[in-house]
């Protein structure tokens, strides 16, 4: 019965864990795209969205993903053994946060005021939580290698649909934009 408890702190702090990652990497392009506006606007937007990337990053993300970190090992515990496609999961949850480290990287520079990616590269970036998610969630539930490579194949095709349909939606606004 204690095994349940954990599983579902575990999976509340995955959900506001991933939702922290989907909402900075907005909050990222949406100050990004301040820096092409007049001033005084320019100056109030980017420190709006400094303060809003600050409370996100520290009070919900960071926390999740150290709370996500806790209750994950204290589950596979509970659970007393570590199967096979667990393993391709923790792999995919080691890259997760890898990328939430390099989000890291980028908050502490757009605080600081240095611009390294375009609006368009960090629509991108954005992109990149949902295709962890997705490898995740289909490990969790079909637990099976055979599913596990058709999932692969649906997640690659997944990544390539997201990419297309960046490129179009950044054609749209610039023909908008003219």
């Amino acid at each position: 019965m204690y095994y349940f408890y954990i599983k579902a702190l575990h999976i509340i702090f995955i959900v506001t864990w991933f939702a922290g990652l989907f909402y900075i990497v907005r909050l990222f392009v949406y100050h990004t795209e301040a820096q092409a506006e007049e001033e005084p606007r320019r100056s109030i937007l980017q420190e709006q969205f400094r303060i809003m990337m600050k409370r996100l990053w520290f009070g919900i993300t960071w926390p999740s993903a150290v709370l996500t970190l806790i209750f994950g090992p204290w589950m596979l515990i509970l659970y007393g053994s570590v199967p096979g496609w667990m393993w391709a999961k923790l792999a995919f949850v080691f890259g997760l946060y890898i990328y939430h480290f390099f989000l890291h990287s980028i908050h502490k520079g757009l605080q600081k005021g240095v611009f390294r990616y375009t609006s368009t590269q960090l629509r991108v970036w954005n992109e990149v939580a949902t295709l962890f998610l997705v490898a995740i969630v289909f490990l969790v539930v079909l637990k099976s290698m055979l599913s596990m490579i058709w999932a692969l194949v649906g997640l690659i095709i997944f990544a390539v649909v997201l990419m297309i349909a960046i490129r179009v939606y950044k054609s749209l606004r610039e023909k908008k934009s003219r």
